[in-house]
This record gives structure tokens, C-alpha cells and sequence, in this order.
């Protein structure tokens, strides 16, 4: 069904953070994967670097974006746009949890500093 209703979501845990997944090819989706994350206060995230495009919309909380080495701090209603290929970490250093909205194509990976290959199951 293509109504999601608040709870009707799949939750990961990665690197400190949880992924509440809506819309993934599971979920019925062919071409679009779109999550909640959701970052406890003092989260430090792990830097990776994304096979495709990401948006993010910061929902609460004011969450530390550093996209190609570049550190901005964020507050609610700021967006995103991280580009392909690009090296992106999200901490969340307050005192108080962030969330986001995300969202991408289906297909994303992400390569680690140590150089492995992740692909996210909330994409899936």
C-alpha cells in the first residue's frame, strides 16, 4: 500500500543512529528509499561516501553535517542536498536528539573509511 501510517516502518541501528525505513524496494518502491534517522545526543557518525544523491530535512534537534570536509551546523528546516560521490558524516554533539527525513534512489551503497562497502538494508 503506498500510505505509510506513523509506526508502519522497518528500524535499523548503524553507528549509533536508527534508521526507521518507509519506502524501499520491500516496502514496494521501484525507484525512491526514504527514512527517519534519528541521532541520540553526543552521536558522533561514522564518515562514508554515497553511490547517489541524498537529501536530508532536518526535523528537531540541531545535528553537525560535514559533507566533503566542509562542517556545517544545522537547525530544524534546513535541507541537504549531499551529491553523488560525495564524502558525508552526521553527528549530533548537543544535548538534545536530532532527526531527519532522507531520501534517495534505490541502489545506494556507501564506501567506509576503511574502504568497505555498505549497503544499507533500509534502502532495500
Amino acid at each position: 500500500m503506498p500510505i505509510r501510517k506513523n509506526g508502519d516502518h522497518h528500524t535499523h541501528q548503524l553507528h549509533g543512529a536508527q534508521f526507521h525505513s518507509y519506502v524501499a524496494p520491500s516496502r514496494g518502491s521501484r525507484q525512491l528509499c526514504a527514512w527517519r534517522t534519528e541521532l541520540e545526543s553526543g552521536t558522533a557518525g561514522a564518515p562514508h561516501t554515497v553511490s547517489h544523491e541524498e537529501v536530508f530535512l532536518v526535523l528537531h534537534g540541531s545535528p553537525v553535517i560535514t559533507l566533503d570536509g566542509q562542517r556545517d551546523e544545522l537547525s530544524v528546516g534546513d535541507v541537504v542536498l549531499v551529491p553523488e560521490l560525495a564524502t558525508v558524516q552526521l553527528d549530533n554533539p548537543g544535548d538534545s536528539d536530532a532527526s531527519l527525513w532522507v531520501t534517495t534512489s534505490v541502489g545506494l551503497t556507501a564506501v567506509t573509511v576503511d574502504g568497505g562497502t555498505v549497503t544499507p538494508p533500509w534502502t532495500c
